[in-house]
C-alpha cells in the first residue's frame, strides 16, 4: 500500500521535484539568489532553474567541499547561493566547510539535501542521508527544515530564500501523498496540525506525516483518536505546539525518517523533558545502516510504517 493511502490521500509529486519547479518559479522574484551544483542538478532538480537561467548557474564538479567554498563567497558578495547535492554527499562530505565557512559566519547559504533517508531505494547505504538532520542541528544558527509533501516543499522553498541566515532543507526522491493545499500555511519554526486528536500526539516530518495519518486511520478503527503534527521545522523547534499537545493528549510518538540519534525525536524528547514528562515513543532508524532495496521494501524492514507508528501507540497507552 502506497505512502497516504490508507489516509485517502492522493500520491504527488517527490519534494525534490517540487524544490526544482520551486526555484524555477521563484527565479524572477528573487533575481539575487544563484545554485551551486556538484554535478548532480539532474538528480537534485536545480537544472530545471539552471535551463531557465543559465547565467545564475554554477557547477563546480564533484567537489563538494569546494562548493560549500564558492556559495560561501558569493553569499560575501551579495548573492543568495543555493547549493544542492545529495543529502550525504553535502552534510558528510562538506561538513567542515559548512561549519566554518556558512555556519560560524553566519552567511546567507541555502543548503539543500536531495535523496535524504533510505527510501532512495537501491542506491545503497553509501548515498543514503540518515544522519544528515542530526548533523545540521548541530550547527549553531542553522535553520532545519523537512517538508512532507511537494506543496510544502515549494512554500518551504521561498521561505528559505527569505529568510537571512544559513538554512538547510532536506529533500527526497519518491513521490509523496499530497496532504496540503496551495493555499496551506507554511512559516518557518511554527509546526502544522494535519489532524486533530485526543488520546495521543504523533509527530512526524518528511515522508512519515503521510505515513502518520495513514497510522492515524488505523488507529481511529480501534477507537483512538491521533492527533498528528507535521514538526517540518527541526530547527528552531516548535516548543509551544509540543508542549500543548503533551497537555492535551498526554502521550507522544515522534516518526522519522533518520538515525535515533540527533533528529527530530531528540528534539522532541528534550522538549518534553524540560518542559511536561509524557509517556514517549519513537520510530525511526535506530542506531543502523540501511541497504540497497526497493523503497517500500526497505521502510518496512526498517520499521518505517504505519504498523509501526501504531505499535507505537499502543505502547505508550499502556505506560
Amino acid at each position: 500500500m502506497a505512502i497516504g493511502e490508507a489516509a485517502g490521500l492522493k500520491l504527488g509529486k517527490a519534494s525534490r521535484d517540487a524544490f526544482g519547479a520551486a526555484l524555477k518559479e521563484l527565479g524572477n522574484e528573487f533575481p539575487k539568489f544563484v545554485t551551486v551544483d556538484g554535478d548532480v542538478g539532474n538528480s537534485t532538480r536545480t537544472e530545471v532553474f539552471a535551463k531557465a537561467f543559465p547565467d545564475r548557474a554554477f557547477n563546480v564538479g564533484i567537489a563538494e567541499s569546494n562548493m560549500v567554498g564558492v556559495a560561501s563567497g558569493l553569499a560575501s558578495a551579495g548573492k543568495i547561493p543555493v547549493v544542492s547535492s545529495f543529502a550525504v554527499f553535502l552534510l558528510a562530505n562538506a561538513f567542515d566547510q559548512i561549519r566554518m565557512c556558512v555556519a560560524y559566519p553566519e552567511v546567507n547559504v541555502k543548503l539543500v539535501g536531495s535523496h535524504a533517508g533510505i527510501s532512495i531505494g537501491e542506491d545503497g547505504a553509501s548515498q543514503m542521508g540518515i544522519e544528515d538532520v542530526s548533523l545540521a542541528c548541530s550547527l549553531p544558527g542553522m535553520t532545519v527544515i523537512v517538508p512532507a509533501d511537494a506543496t510544502s516543499t515549494r512554500k518551504a522553498t521561498r521561505a528559505m530564500l527569505e529568510h537571512v541566515g544559513p538554512v538547510y532543507l532536506r529533500c527526497g526522491r519518491i513521490e509523496l501523498p499530497e496532504i496540503y493545499q496551495a493555499d496551506s500555511p507554511f512559516v518557518i519554526g511554527k509546526a502544522n496540525t494535519v489532524k486533530e486528536g485526543d488520546d495521543v500526539t504523533i509527530i512526524a516530518n518528511g515522508l512519515m506525516v503521510g505515513v502518520a495519518l495513514d497510522a492515524a486511520a488505523q488507529l481511529a478503527k480501534g477507537g483512538t483518536s491521533a492527533r498528528v503534527v507535521d514538526m517540518h521545522t527541526v530547527k528552531p523547534l516548535d516548543e509551544a505546539t509540543i508542549l500543548r499537545a503533551a497537555k492535551e493528549t498526554g502521550r507522544i510518538v515522534v516518526a522519522e525518517e533518520h538515525l535515533m540519534t540527533g533528529g527530530l525525536g531528540a528534539a522532541v524528547a528534550a522538549t518534553v523533558a524540560r518542559t511536561r514528562p509524557v509517556p514517549i515513543e519513537f520510530v525511526n532508524l535506530g542506531d543502523r545502516y540501511a541497504e540497497s532495496g526497493d523503497p517500500q521494501g526497505l521502510l518496512q524492514k526498517y520499521g518505517l510504517t504505519a504498523e509501526a507508528i501504531v505499535a507505537a501507540v499502543e505502547k505508550v497507552k499502556r505506560r
